[in-house]
């Protein structure tokens, strides 16, 4: 991945390579954003600049064998972390990561767990990929400027893992480099981003969303205005309302299900509902609490008449006609609240057939309020 083939973001990438030229190069840095924007891709395409052997004015050079081996991301001083399953460490889905990586440059934690079929488990980078890490930036550098560890998603990193490296990134061997990619900085620990150099990354102007979208996809002007809008800045939610992800259909259902079984006070379908979303596994579990809560959202906001700011989809503007008076100041705290402890109860693991059927039976008393 190169600067070029990110979306938009030419400040950012200005920044990162005068940075380079200027001989300041942090020794940690913590890319933080909303998802889809092109955090990790970024990270990639620096840690390729820093160990690029002729580097030009506004990328790197693609034709040292440093930019050969990170074309297929196998240079020897470029490592990853990034969040796995069944207790094992990166490096046992390095083949898949590449893979995955080679094909997808926008994703999300949903779209890796898939592609190695995850089913139920949550991605987490375990306790003992601490070892790893420190075995691994231990070693001299092999043959580049600098050996660069990419963390994906450290607020997935187990505690004690983290704690174990908080030594390590405040001081580095020589000529090492920390590059962290985040998108829930809530749950990265201070210790950690206290030892990084933040740089956010924002979601993508529009300009560049609608020339992208375009020049990928090939939509006319009214069209791609259309996705851009909902989009709002991401070039992965955008990729997924123009291939309808079924994911996404598919929470919509469920959504209008729950919404349904709730305003009906028909337990039979709440009960239903509940044990389905129970059946999904975690991953698709938080997934779904997620596009709920920007459901509810959107719904509030377009109470507001304020549409130029609701980002709905035309199934579920249509849905919103008549489900979204039930959304409103009485009781929008309250489901935000409810829908984001459920999120953390699962997360940590608790018991989903529990906790959907008692977010239901919320949702059925808030929604009469």
């Amino acid at each position: 991945m190169y600067f070029r083939d990110i979306i938009g973001l030419q400040d950012v990438k200005r920044h990162l390579i005068e940075s380079v030229q200027k001989g300041f190069v942090p020794h940690a840095r913590i890319f933080y954003g909303p998802e889809g924007v092109g955090k990790l891709p970024l990270a990639i395409a620096y840690a390729r600049y820093l160990n690029c052997e002729n580097r030009r004015p506004d990328d790197a050079c693609g034709e040292c064998p440093s930019c050969h081996k990170f074309d297929k991301l196998s240079h020897p001083d470029l490592h990853f972390v990034f969040p796995v399953i069944k207790s094992k460490v990166s490096d046992e889905y390095l083949a898949e990561w590449r893979e995955f990586l080679s094909h997808n440059r926008y994703f999300n934690l949903n779209n890796w767990l898939n592609f190695i079929d995850a089913k139920n488990a949550q991605g987490l980078i375990y306790a003992k990929e601490s070892e790893e890490i420190i075995r691994k930036l231990n070693l001299k550098v092999y043959e580049a400027q600098y050996k660069i560890m990419i963390v994906w998603l450290p607020e997935k990193m187990h505690e004690s893992c983290a704690n174990k490296l908080l030594k390590m990134i405040e001081e580095p061997p020589a000529n090492t480099i920390f590059l962290l990619v985040s998108e829930d900085t809530e749950n990265v620990l201070t210790t950690i981003w206290s030892r990084c150099q933040p740089l956010h990354i924002r979601t993508i102007e529009t300009e560049e969303m609608l020339s992208a979208i375009q020049s990928n996809f090939g939509l006319d002007d009214e069209n791609a205005g259309s996705v851009a809008h909902i989009a709002n800045g991401s070039f992965l939610k955008a990729i997924e309302i123009i291939q309808s992800s079924d994911e996404i259909v598919y929470f919509f259902n469920l959504f209008k299900e729950m919404m349904r079984a709730s305003v009906s006070r028909n337990i039979k379908a709440v009960k239903a509902i509940a044990s389905e979303l129970a059946g999904i596994g975690r991953e698709a579990q938080k997934s779904f609490l997620q596009y709920s809560l920007r459901l509810f959202r959107e719904y509030f906001v377009s109470n507001l008449h304020e549409l130029e700011i609701v980002y709905l989809n035309p199934d579920e503007s249509e849905f919103g006609v008549r489900f979204s008076p039930f959304i409103n100041e009485r009781n929008i705290e309250t489901l935000n609240d409810e829908f984001s402890t459920a999120y953390h109860q699962i997360e940590q693991n608790g018991n989903a057939k529990i906790i959907f059927l008692d977010l239901c039976l919320k949702v059925t008393v808030l929604l009469k309020k």
